[in-house]
């Protein structure tokens, strides 16, 4: 089941936090597990007091939905221990039709890798007679790779260089150990030989015969003998295929780990020699293999946007992710989608109205736990039902909210107004970057943020600090003018500080800022319609 994450914008609010919350809970009744909540950003002390109120999970940190390998759907992976004969590794590529299996070590993580190219030069070896040898094996792993039956086994393993006995004899005999392993044809006499020189293992190939005499010597000896139809040659490709999968295993294959993006994997394996790349979990265990074939697929993460429709407020990424549904109370902004979309946007006071209204409309009845977090968002998003915003659905989703949550509305919008508003110690970088939106308006970008003030002497004493704070975050967002709106819920204003072109700036206000804007206190409804039409006339001057 591909999961569906519900985002907020960037510099998520209350309201933003507690829409995603509510809303995975709404759709996870009719698909349990599909939707998770989910943050871009930081969340400000307010969020965190409703939280830790009603004990609800921060929702999780995803910083980017930019496709990684962890989003691929991957097929059966075809992995052996590096311990396993190579004869298996090149029949198991033989039976599911493979090119590559991936060789792994103990731990089960990727040590290399072996393709056509490796079996090949384990089979060309074979022509270098001389160098012929095996590491240690099991004999009876070495019968089966040669398809041999064992007439006399002296040693559980076998472990030395391998002679073809084509040489006179005594050349032979001179070479060798009582570690190594010789091939014989129909030959008694050298096969006598060469038990009597004590070496490890007598291999009689062609299906010659192992007469008694050769039996008893092997024993006496403890020579362990083995009998095999293939030919000399066919025991040398054999016995190259008997070394275990590290010895014929190439290294340089590339590991990617699962949270690497698909952009740079693509990378990754349009430059590797073997077309492919491992891709290990984030303990290193391997995951999958990472194929030209595997990229083609066209891999996007769902979301769901709550609380804002404009790319530039979304999470990072957003272009390359599959937008399922947006759900937002602010105005209509530039963002596009792969496909037609449910989209729902009311001019309410809060995203978590709608989010409440949802829930009402499908006769469902949330938790204590979500119907608190709701409340909050609209309280928090409305100023406790005080703003120019607040509609009589806002009213009637707080009026059902509290009855669930069992809270007092005028209280519970107190304590969230005191969270949201402990300013001490906190740099002023912060602050306005707690609630920054970016617009564009008549072409230009505009970056507008909001401060929420026990009392306008608080900034007003801080007016110059805040003018160069708000130039740094102007300058940091590349916008063409920023504003921030110091906002005073007892008083029913705002104290507007602006950075940016001071022609601008001049050609839009008469008076010198900061300035009291008496009545404003929604960024939305009341601030932004109106520096939209100042812009627009300062644009026909």
């Amino acid at each position: 089941m591909n999961q569906i994450y519900c985002f907020g914008h960037r510099q998520p609010d209350t309201d933003s936090i507690a829409s995603v919350i509510g809303y995975a809970d709404f759709k996870n009744r009719s698909e349990p597990g599909r939707y998770v909540p989910a943050r871009c950003g930081e969340i400000n002390s307010e969020s965190r007091f409703m939280l830790d109120r009603y004990g609800v999970a921060l929702p999780v940190f995803v910083p980017t939905v930019e496709p990684t390998l962890a989003d691929i759907t991957y097929k059966p992976v075809f992995a052996l221990s590096e311990d396993v004969p190579t004869v298996d590794v090149a029949a198991l590529m033989a039976k599911e039709g493979i090119r590559n299996v991936v060789i792994t070590d103990a731990g089960g993580k990727p040590a290399g890798m072996i393709g056509e190219h490796a079996l090949a030069s384990a089979c060309i070896d074979t022509l270098h007679l001389a160098a012929l040898a095996v590491t240690p094996v099991p004999i009876a792993t070495l019968a089966r790779i040669l398809s041999a039956e064992i007439l006399v086994s002296a040693h559980p393993v076998l472990e030395g260089r391998v002679y073809i006995a084509i040489d006179a004899l005594h050349v032979t005999l001179a070479k060798m150990t009582e570690k190594d392993i010789a091939v014989v044809g129909d030959n008694e006499p050298a096969q006598l030989a060469l038990v009597s020189a004590g070496i490890a293992a007598l291999i009689i190939a062609e299906g010659a015969p192992a007469g008694n005499r050769v039996i008893a010597a092997a024993g006496q000896h403890r020579v362990s003998v083995l009998s095999t139809k293939l030919d000399a040659f066919g025991v040398g490709k054999r016995i190259n295929l008997s070394l275990p999968a590290r010895e014929v295993m190439e290294t340089n294959v590339p590991v990617l780990a699962c949270t690497e993006t698909i952009a740079r994997a693509r990378q990754v394996v349009s430059g590797s020699a073997f077309r492919a790349a491992c891709v290990v979990s984030t303990g290193g265990k391997l995951q999958g293999i990472l194929t030209r074939t595997t990229l083609l697929d066209d891999v996007r993460r769902q979301v769901v946007l709550l609380d804002h429709n404009e790319a530039s407020q979304a999470v990072p990424g957003i272009e390359d992710a599959d937008v399922v549904e947006i759900i937002d109370h602010h105005r209509l902004g530039a963002i596009t989608t792969l496909r037609p979309i449910r989209f729902f946007n009311d001019p309410v006071g809060a995203t978590c109205t709608i989010i409440a209204m949802k829930f009402m409309e499908a006769g469902l009845t949330p938790s204590r736990e979500i119907a608190g977090v709701l409340l909050c968002g609209i309280l928090s998003d409305t100023l406790s039902l005080r703003m120019s915003t607040t509609t009589h659905q806002d009213k009637k989703a707080v009026k059902w909210l509290a009855s669930l949550a069992g809270e007092d509305p005028e209280k519970l919008g107190v304590a969230l107004l005191e969270a949201g508003m402990d300013l001490s110690g906190v740099p002023l970088d912060t602050l306005l970057a707690r609630d920054t939106k970016i617009f564009t308006l008549s072409e230009k970008s505009v970056q507008i943020a909001q401060v929420m003030v026990p009392a306008f002497a608080w900034n007003r004493s801080r007016d110059e600090a805040i003018a160069a704070a708000l130039e740094k975050a102007r300058a940091g967002a590349g916008a063409a003018i920023s504003f921030a709106l110091f906002t005073n819920v007892l008083e029913n204003a705002s104290d507007l500080y602006g950075a940016g072109d001071a022609a601008l700036l001049s050609a839009l206000f008469d008076e010198t800022l900061p300035a009291r804007l008496p009545g404003v206190m929604s960024r939305k409804k009341d601030f932004l319609p109106w520096l939209g039409e100042k812009l627009k006339r300062a644009g026909r001057v």
